[in-house]
């Protein structure tokens, strides 16, 4: 596989109309001032893949500098407590490269044992890596960001990938990409923050509990911020934070999203009966009708779990998912005791069954502050239609009136 470089310059194409009016010039911000080391920029201008052996480009400097923590800690924190003051951020190339109980123990922290997110895990990430799913050749170049302190403890680490596409992020920014292209500029590559191929809200930015939690947090995304720069890429995005995380980033530079998937929420159920009581008459009667059809085709519906699964089930296990899994998928909740059921976004027809619109959110930094301004005028509007639509939404809902489903 070989990594192209190239520039391209369309002066006369059509400007996105989704977007609106861009500015014919725009400037090109430098990386941000702080008490880091200064890091020297260069430019990609764009990545294309191919499937033939090439020389490959040297490793860059994948240092991201040393940031100096500041404060003696919380009131109450003994100096043997306290975290030591001096943190380096680098980038590796492979989450294969970090310890996995170092990465699993920022993950545990930045969750909490209640919450834990099965997809953040050293071991689901390095799979992606291993499998060829999250690598170089699909366009997935793991670019990890890690931060230590002067033992080498790993106090953060932050899922990354340099990318030279749009593809399994379900963030959907093709129109952002299509306006870059039309004033002669590049999109591709970018950097993208996420667990690849899952659209599931958890934290992004892993840290480990500590004196200066807060202070490595800021680390790393300004870390993030100058990664950008040096590589001189269009943009970085970050989707599928948890909303703490999402308000947090405003102030830091990044334009901020909404977005919008349907779950399904387990309101102490004792039984898949008890959860249709929750509903209108007119519904709760169209799922048990659909119900006794099973039953009335002579077939029998088992649930397995992970380890339980064989080759010959997943071999079928697409024919029947479609017309199945929904409901199913809330009984197996409501007998698992699981809080929520996450169905992802589209399809509106998860709505008569009990799947509601949740808020989902991402944030955005650009270089170009001519498109960063177009693009934010642009999340203006759109955040107000996907406030109105999940409002209209649950007015319209399966659920009976005076139900809580917001």
């Amino acid at each position: 596989m070989a990594v192209v470089a190239a520039n391209c310059y369309c002066p006369n194409t059509k400007r996105s109309p989704f977007l609106g009016h861009f500015p014919s010039h725009h400037g090109k911000s430098s990386s941000g001032q702080g008490i880091k080391n200064s890091v020297h920029a260069f430019r990609i201008s764009a990545l294309f893949w191919r499937a033939k052996k090439a020389v490959e480009p040297p490793e860059r400097d994948l240092s991201l500098g040393e940031f100096i923590l500041t404060g003696s800690g919380p009131e109450g924190v003994s100096a043997n407590q306290a975290a030591p003051k001096k943190v380096s951020v680098s980038v590796v190339s492979s989450i294969l490269d970090v310890p996995s109980q170092d990465w699993d123990a920022c993950n545990m922290d930045a969750t909490g044992p209640e919450n834990f997110n099965p997809f953040l895990t050293h071991g689901f990430l390095s799979s992606l890596e291993e499998t060829g799913c999250a690598v170089k050749e699909t366009g997935w170049m793991p670019r990890h960001i890690i931060a230590k302190d002067e033992c080498d403890n790993i106090l953060g680490v932050v899922p990354l990938y340099l990318k030279s596409h749009s593809s399994g992020e379900f963030v959907f920014d093709y129109s952002w990409a299509d306006a870059y292209y039309s004033y002669g500029s590049r999109y591709y590559p970018k950097l993208q923050c996420c667990v690849p191929f899952t659209p599931v809200t958890g934290p992004r930015i892993l840290i480990r509990n500590g004196s200066y939690k807060d202070q490595v947090f800021d680390s790393l995304v300004s870390a993030m911020k100058d990664l950008t720069a040096k590589l001189q890429v269009s943009s970085l995005h970050v989707t599928f934070p948890t909303e703490s995380e999402w308000e947090k980033m405003k102030e830091k530079g990044f334009l901020q999203r909404t977005g919008m998937q349907y779950h399904w929420k387990n309101r102490n159920y004792k039984n898949f009966d008890e959860f249709l009581m929750d509903m209108k008459q007119s519904k709760r009667k169209n799922i048990r009708q659909e119900r006794k059809k099973i039953s009335a085709q002579n077939l029998t519906m088992k649930r397995l779990r992970g380890y339980e699964i064989k080759a010959k089930h997943w071999d079928s296990f697409y024919k029947f998912y479609r017309n199945t899994t929904e409901n199913k998928a809330i009984e197996a909740a409501i007998d698992l005791n699981l809080n929520r059921v996450e169905a992802g976004a589209q399809g509106e027809h998860k709505i008569q069954r009990g799947y509601m619109p949740v808020t989902t959110y991402s944030y955005h930094y650009f270089l170009d502050k001519g498109f960063e301004k177009a693009i934010n005028d642009f999340l203006v509007r759109e955040t107000s239609q996907v406030k109105l639509v999940i409002k209209l939404l649950h007015e319209s809902g399966p659920f009976k009136d005076g139900l809580q489903t917001l």
